[in-house]
């Protein structure tokens, strides 16, 4: 009885809303810049209501009579909301009145644009050029997702999910957002790699680009010619995926399972490179190793060896990808390192089982989840990156900067573009399934109910050994390209006159006071006042949806639950140029015009940077046992309340790696918003990129050298704001290599 007067309750709410939101609300309006509609032709005009432009045209007014059929799903809402209905008879009529309100919100949008009806077929059945309308606003918005809840809250109540209104909801949320942000921007783009330049259809065009040898070619084998540009992705993703995952799990288990002293200087130099804005990190590496770089003239000072340009190119690429991607493995692996439970360790070494045989056999086995998914985000991130081949990659070609050539280059070629990331997202799926094949079925749970009191069993000498060799050099190595990049903004010029100078801090940055009180005079300030705010918008979405979407693939069993997974993975996989051309061919025009607004930049941003809260999520909640959820179910907790109080504070590792990877890749991505920033919302990365484009490197270093100071702060505050998961262990640092074996 109580859940019945619950959903009922649930639907009249629903109702309401959606009525409220088509009788009240601007249909077309979306600006939240400050400006606001014009309200005075409120209830018509571009502030109109969606039931007063519907009307309007009966009246003898110019309104929009093709809104009038979305009050048939409002009247079936109206109907299923009525005290005394039976159950499922409420239900059936939610999901009619979700469906056909779906349907209908959907198809006027998609029917009537700008310039008249956007099919052919409606322009010949009701003459051209037909009627326009803008782009669906907050009324229209607001309309669709009561429509989406009302379907997901009526087949709640047909049972699906066992009958839980809250997982039927996130499931069809999270799937709407990823159809309509991912799926169908992304699909605008990849429709032209099947048509010709004319926009029709040429399906012998695709297989002639796709079969190109530039391509697929083998030439490097059997002479020195070069390879095929896939082979070269496929090389260096391959190498930074089992790079940056050795080198982040040699930090995560110095991190957790190491008696180091200064854990918390490794730790910020393990996380620096994620942090640092485009193009800084291939800019540092050629003044340290370029031809006239500094290493190269000390070594032929020194030495007499002669400089030469061996960092352009794979090995340039490669040690640059890995300096950037090896934070995002450490973030993943660091959760699952602590997250092992220390007694299946002491049962393993109770039996006799030396350091060795118990890491080899049992530490190791667990972390195959973490190992899979640090893998997949290095593999996908070296696929997907183009700013450090375009710096460093000289003759050695790779598909995201063949991509970025063929949608910005002279010889504009969408099509190429969009078979080149097909080429893409058939390796991402490859890599995939082969994660998937890796971890078959096998269980691994380590946090269960009961509390843990053991201590992580000492790593064996040659592990600890081992991660040292690897995890100090390169912090060495990190350290010392970040000096380089600090002093690049308080000299002159680098590598050229050292002479020190805050001129370019002052350029950027200056702040002078008047009569009026300070005013933020430097040419940097803009750029970065709209970053901030777009990437503190973003984060925590990023992260919210990214980690519920962890949880339904982890808890939930569904049909097309590896499609929906996948699905997650496919903004990733595709370059940020592809991206940014994509959200400009689907949210320029009706029914969702995007274009030239901060939220269309927070939404790049959240759905481009959500899969790593899915990995790093998924990751944690595979050591998680269900029994803790499934007690609190038991209990009578719904599983909201489970949610936020069991699963999330087991979560904390991966809410701080969502947080974080996604508040700094929004302060520091360019591939994308390149192509979606406006004047009023340029963006940080846009700026340095201009500074480099006109050779004022000084200014770009010290901007960036800011940006990463800001972004330390703020991620020493997420750390502090979300805290330290409890497991009910004792809290003790372990005495590293002092085990034998």
């Amino acid at each position: 009885m109580k859940r019945t007067t619950s959903a009922r309750i649930d639907a009249a709410g629903l109702t309401i809303v959606a009525w409220a939101a088509f009788a009240l609300a601007p249909w077309h309006w979306l600006d939240f810049s400050g400006a606001g509609p014009n309200w005075s032709t409120y209830p018509l005009g571009g502030a109109g209501s969606g039931l007063a432009l519907a009307l309007a045209p009966a009246l003898g007014w110019s309104g929009e009579w093709w809104l009038l059929p979305i009050l048939a799903p409002l009247a079936l809402a109206s109907a299923a909301s009525l005290p005394g209905r039976d159950a499922r008879v409420r239900a059936g009529l939610l999901i009619a009145a979700g469906a056909l309100g779906l349907a209908l919100t959907l198809g006027q949008g998609f029917a009537v644009g700008l310039r008249g009806w956007n099919a052919q077929w409606l322009a010949a059945l009701f003459g051209a050029p037909g009627p326009r309308q803008e782009g669906m606003g907050l009324g229209g918005v607001t309309v669709l997702a009561c429509f989406l809840f009302m379907l997901c809250r009526g087949l709640a109540g047909r049972g699906w999910c066992r009958g839980d209104a809250f997982v039927v909801t996130s499931i069809g949320t999270v799937v709407a957002l990823i159809l309509l942000f991912v799926f169908y921007p992304v699909g605008k783009i990849l429709v032209s790699a099947v048509q010709d330049n004319d926009g029709v259809f040429a399906p012998y065009e695709f297989v002639a680009k796709f079969a190109d040898r530039s391509i697929w070619g083998l030439d490097c084998v059997g002479g020195n010619l070069r390879c095929g540009v896939a082979w070269n992705t496929l090389l260096l993703g391959v190498l930074v995926g089992l790079g940056s995952t050795a080198l982040g799990l040699a930090f995560a288990l110095i991190a957790t399972r190491s008696g180091f002293r200064a854990k918390g200087a490794l730790r910020i130099l393990s996380v620096l490179p994620i942090i640092t804005p485009p193009f800084v990190i291939g800019l540092a590496l050629i003044l340290l190793f370029g031809r006239s770089g500094v290493v190269s003239t000390t070594l032929s000072a020194w030495f007499d060896i002669p400089p030469t340009r061996w960092i352009y190119g794979l090995p340039g690429v490669l040690i640059a990808q890995l300096l950037a991607f090896t934070p995002i493995a450490f973030l993943v692996l660091v959760g699952v390192v602590q997250g092992i439970s220390p007694s299946l360790e002491e049962a393993s070494q109770t039996l006799r089982a030396d350091s060795w045989t118990t890491f080899r056999t049992i530490t190791l086995p667990l972390m195959r989840p973490g190992l899979a998914n640090a893998f997949l985000l290095g593999f996908v991130e070296s696929l997907a990156d183009f700013g450090n081949p375009l710096v460093l990659g000289g003759n050695f070609e790779v598909l995201s900067t063949k991509i970025f050539f063929a949608v910005v280059g002279a010889a504009t070629d969408q099509g190429r573009a969009a078979v080149l990331s097909i080429v893409l997202l058939g390796f991402t799926l490859a890599a995939f399934w082969l994660q998937q094949v890796w971890l078959g079925k096998k269980v691994y749970t380590t946090v269960g109910g009961k509390g843990d009191s053991g201590l992580p069993t000492p790593l064996p000498r040659f592990v600890a050994w081992a991660c040292y060799a690897t995890a100090l050099p390169w912090a060495a190595f990190t350290a010392a390209v970040y000096l380089l990049i600090l002093v690049g903004g308080f000299v002159r010029s680098l590598g050229r006159d050292y002479t020190p100078t805050l001129n370019h801090y002052l350029t950027a940055f200056r702040i002078d006071s008047g009569a009026s009180g300070l005013r933020f005079t430097g040419s940097a300030w803009d750029s970065f006042f709209a970053t901030v705010q777009v990437a503190a918008l973003a984060a925590p979405v990023t992260a919210a949806i990214g980690l519920l979407t962890a949880w339904l693939l982890t808890r939930e069993s569904f049909s097309g639950k590896r499609a929906f997974e996948f699905g997650t993975l496919l903004s990733f996989a595709i370059p940020g140029t592809v991206v940014g051309v994509s959200y400009i061919l689907a949210f320029n025009v009706p029914p969702f015009e995007l274009t030239g607004t901060g939220l269309i930049l927070v939404i790049c941003f959240v759905f481009r940077n959500m899969p790593v809260g899915v990995r790093s999520g998924v990751a944690t909640l595979s050591q998680i046992d269900k029994s803790l959820d499934e007690a609190s179910l038991t209990l009578g907790a719904r599983s909201f309340t489970t949610v936020r109080l069991v699963v999330l504070p087991l979560l904390r590792p991966a809410i701080v790696a969502a947080l974080v990877y996604s508040f700094v890749r929004a302060m520091t991505a360019v591939s994308a918003v390149i192509f979606l920033v406006s004047a009023q919302y340029n963006m940080a990365t846009t700026y340095i990129v201009g500074r480099v484009e006109a050779g004022e490197f000084g200014l770009a270093i010290a901007y960036s050298s800011a940006l990463i100071v800001v972004m330390l702060v703020v991620i020493l505050g997420i750390e502090a704001a979300v805290g330290q998961r409890r497991l009910g262990r004792r809290e003790a640092t372990p005495v590293a290599a002092v085990a034998g074996g």
